[in-house]
């Protein structure tokens, strides 16, 4: 009987030059999508980050206020190890969000005031490749990412933006879901992969939080991951994007 093997991966284009990242939590990005920020950034193309919250409620041991400008400084100074110098926080409670017009309504903004050509966000399936479910920030803003996209190219829907000064912006060629379980695009992280290990070693009260056995060695962890998505890409380490065209 012969074992079959997984699909290779198609290689991202990389002819864009403008990026936005949008996902729940501060540390969503570093689990392999930001050894990809880092060879973008190092090619020249300027990404911003987007949190919708601030990770307030991630650490057991701190209370939220305590814990929200911990976290912040945390992400900015992840940030900036693979070269994105602009990062917001939209205030969401975090643990808590809901997909709906409000979240749909801020990140069409977010999308009009920067007017990216590529959408980065997280995972938003229901799972991590049908073992572990996801979690219900992770799938609240996904889902309101892909709506968001398309919301802001239209000049009827959110038409208060106008008002605001926030042109429709209808340019965003794809929104790139990292880590997703039905990825079958990547990109080769092997020159970057060590700013990516750094980017989240930067989260440390975080990991700290996170009690002894869950994370391990940071770099040990994501090699797992970026090697069998090298090994789909035909590359030494990878990181792999579903892709949601738009346009």
């Amino acid at each position: 009987m012969t074992e079959s093997r997984p699909e290779p991966y198609e290689a991202l284009p990389e002819d864009w030059d403008r990026a936005v990242a949008i996902v729940a939590h501060p540390d969503d990005l570093e689990y392999g999508a930001a050894a990809a920020i880092a060879r973008w950034t190092r090619q020249g193309k300027h990404i911003t980050y987007v949190m919708v919250t601030s990770g307030e409620a991630g650490i057991d041991g701190i209370e939220p206020d305590k814990c929200r400008p911990l976290r912040e400084a945390e992400q900015i100074e992840s940030a900036r190890i693979v070269g994105v110098d602009s990062v917001e926080f939209l205030g969401y409670p975090d643990g808590v969000i809901e997909y709906g017009l409000p979240l749909r309504r801020d990140l069409s903004r977010v999308v009009r005031r920067h007017r990216p050509d590529i959408v980065i966000t997280g995972n938003f399936r229901d799972t991590w490749g049908g073992v572990a479910l996801n979690q219900a920030d992770h799938i609240a803003v996904g889902r309101a990412v892909v709506d968001a996209v398309r919301d802001a190219g239209n000049r009827w829907v959110f038409h208060e933006l106008i008002a605001e000064g926030h042109q429709p912006w209808g340019g965003v060629r794809a929104v790139w879901a990292g880590g997703s379980p039905d990825s079958r695009h990547a990109v080769d992280t092997t020159e970057d992969f060590a700013k990516g290990v750094a980017s989240l070693e930067a989260h440390a009260a975080y990991l700290a939080g996170l009690g002894d056995g869950q994370m391990g060695n940071a770099a040990e962890f994501l090699e797992g991951m970026a090697r069998a998505s090298g090994t789909r890409l035909g590359t030494r380490f990878a990181a792999a994007f579903e892709v949601f065209p738009m346009g």
